[in-house]
C-alpha cells in the first residue's frame, strides 16, 4: 500500500489516520515541509480552514506542498481541505487565501451553520451509497468542465457535487473520516 501524509497541524486528522490504516495504507502525519517528500498522496483533513491556512503559512508548509501539488501530488480535501484546494473562496474572510487546484467556487458554511449539521445517504459513483457527514459544510456552487462529479447532494436547492476530482486534486464537502466507511478514502487511494 502507498505512504500517504496526513496535514497534521489542525483538524480532524486522528480520523483520517485511523480510516487509512484500517485500508492498510502507511501513514504519516505531516507537520514540516520536509515529511511532502516520498509521500504517494496526501489528505487536507476537515477543521477550520483560516486556522489551517494560518498554520499552513506559519509552519513553512505553504509554499512546499504549493508546489508539491502543482507537480502532481495528489491531495484529498475533506471539508475545510476542499476550500483550501478550491480555485475560489466565497463567504470567506478578506484575507482567506487558496491554492487554486480545484476549479470550483466554494461558499463556506454553504449548509449552514454548526447548528444546521446533517447527515444523509450520499450515492458516490463506482462505490454506491456512503454515509455523509455535514458539519459546517463548504457548498460548491460552480466548476468547469474539467471536474468530475463522483457525488452529488440536493439539500433543498438542487443538486450540488459533494465529492469531485480534477487530475490530482479531489475535493469533499462532507467528512468521511468521520464514519466508519472508509471507501471514499480507498476510492482516493486505489488512484495512487
Amino acid at each position: 500500500m502507498p505512504r500517504v501524509g496526513v496535514l497534521a497541524l489542525q483538524g480532524d486528522v486522528r480520523e483520517h489516520v485511523a480510516r487509512l490504516e484500517e485500508i492498510g495504507a502507511e501513514v504519516v502525519r505531516v507537520r514540516h515541509v520536509e515529511q511532502l517528500d516520498g509521500l504517494a498522496g496526501l489528505v487536507l483533513p476537515g477543521g477550520e480552514s483560516t486556522a489551517i491556512a494560518h498554520l499552513l503559512t506559519t509552519s513553512g508548509v505553504r509554499s512546499g506542498l504549493d508546489e508539491k501539488i502543482r507537480h502532481g501530488l495528489p491531495v484529498l480535501g475533506t471539508c475545510a481541505g476542499l476550500i483550501l484546494l478550491s480555485r475560489h473562496v466565497l463567504g470567506g474572510r478578506d484575507d482567506q487565501w487558496s491554492f487554486g487546484a480545484l476549479d470550483v467556487s466554494v461558499r463556506r458554511n454553504g449548509y449552514g451553520r454548526q447548528i444546521a449539521s446533517f447527515e444523509t445517504v450520499i450515492e458516490v459513483k463506482g462505490i454506491g451509497p456512503v454515509p455523509g457527514v455535514f458539519i459546517r459544510a463548504p457548498k460548491i456552487e460552480s466548476w468547469t468542465e474539467e471536474v468530475e462529479v463522483l457525488a452529488s447532494h440536493d439539500h433543498g436547492d438542487g443538486d450540488h457535487p459533494v465529492l469531485v476530482r480534477q487530475a490530482n486534486v479531489w475535493g469533499c464537502s462532507f467528512h468521511p473520516e468521520l464514519t466508519s466507511d472508509a471507501r471514499v478514502h480507498r476510492l482516493f487511494v486505489d488512484t495512487l
